[in-house]
């Protein structure tokens, strides 16, 4: 009998091998902010996924609220980011960025020199982040945006999303969920403006819309993913009366628009509330074009059963991609799944940047990769 994530599948003009997708996980490898070669070998080893989307990269120097996150908005980046996606192309892979400016979730230390955090409001986002200078901060207060500077972060995606393609990418998925830039305007506790990006469903929702727009026209509907995440409560986000108004709004708008896909997250497997089937189905039924689901997929059966179903269109798996970079060849024969180490996922171990990182084997206990960069000491 055959198995539907092992059979290729369609992307807007792409043809994946298969319908597994490797979901982004920020892992804090771009040191100064621009990709490396290590990061080469870490997408090289995962490049049997039917498409990869990429750590959270920043299109902005605002953005880059993390230590050691990747931008995508100078030359450096850019070639750098094109060394990436030649070695996933030259190993039969797809790449997608997923373009993910951080808004209030920042600290000045992981910011360079100029920058600043912005959000929709000044609100404080709860909670710690970890600087290389003074490890854990209290996130401060960002710095609301001005009603004629929207315009200007509208063409940073912009900028970034024409870049992307320059170097060599399949296309942009914009982040739109986990309580950054995007969703802090669709989210009424985190924008209480009073001009048209505030208030109504419609206006909380008009940036997400115009930034969708204007990367679509700039390179393609059918190279323009997002990612969106109702009922997530992530970086000190709040449930609201109008999540499935608001969702089922911005699916029938991103069908308008044409998107390639829609990237449905869920986090009930890290602790927050799972998104109802309701919800799903409000989306699925609104928003025609290719649905990925995300979200504690770590078993075929699972995996099978989500796209049997007509739900999902692929499916996004996240952690089981750290730890086992056979993960399409593992779950194809039934080997066990390796478990990761935690506390390499966002910093270098005893040993350097590859622990935890390029250096887990394969299922025959094989090591996936030999790349050893001279700055790992």
């Amino acid at each position: 009998m055959s198995q539907k994530a092992f059979e290729p599948a369609q992307l807007g003009p792409l043809t994946l091998t298969n319908h597994l997708v490797m979901a982004p996980m920020t892992r804090s490898r771009a040191l100064g902010n621009v990709p490396n070669e290590l990061m080469a070998e870490y997408y090289r080893q995962r490049a049997t996924a039917g498409l990869i989307i990429t750590e959270g990269t920043s299109p902005s120097a605002d953005g880059l609220g993390y230590a050691r996150i990747p931008g995508l908005f100078n030359q450096e980046q850019t070639t750098n980011w094109q060394r990436i996606t030649e070695t996933v192309h030259h190993h039969g892979g797809h790449i997608f960025i997923q373009l993910m400016h951080a808004g209030r979730v920042f600290h000045p230390l992981n910011l360079p020199e100029g920058a600043e955090g912005i959000a929709p409001s000044a609100i404080v986002a709860k909670g710690q982040m970890w600087t290389d200078e003074k490890q854990m901060q209290d996130q401060p207060a960002p710095r609301a945006l001005r009603l004629e500077e929207i315009a200007k972060v509208r063409d940073e995606y912009v900028n970034s999303a024409k870049l992307a393609l320059e170097a060599g990418f399949d296309g942009v998925e914009l982040h739109a969920a986990n309580g950054y830039l995007l969703e802090l305007f669709l989210n009424p506790g985190s924008n209480q403006r009073t001009d048209e990006y505030g208030g109504s469903v419609q206006n909380r929702a008009r940036f997400v819309l115009e930034v969708t727009r204007a990367v679509a026209e700039a390179i393609g509907a059918d190279r323009t993913g997002i990612r969106l995440s109702p009922w997530g409560v992530f970086n000190d986000m709040a449930n609201y009366p109008e999540i499935d108004e608001t969702y089922a709004y911005l699916a029938e708008e991103l069908q308008k628009i044409g998107v390639v896909y829609l990237h449905l997250v869920d986090h009930e497997a890290m602790g927050a509330p799972a998104v109802p089937a309701k919800t799903v189905d409000i989306i699925r039924e609104k928003f025609t074009n290719k649905l990925i689901l995300s979200g504690g997929y770590t078993t075929l059966e699972h995996i099978e059963k989500a796209l049997e179903s007509g739900r999902a269109d692929l499916v996004a798996i996240g952690r089981p991609f750290i730890s086992n970079p056979d993960l399409v060849e593992r779950l194809k024969t039934g080997q066990p799944l390796a478990e990761s180490d935690q506390a390499t996922y966002y910093a270098p171990g005893p040993n350097g940047f590859a622990d935890g990182y390029t250096d887990y084997p394969t299922a025959d206990g094989q090591p996936a990769g030999t790349f050893s960069p001279s700055y790992e000491a």
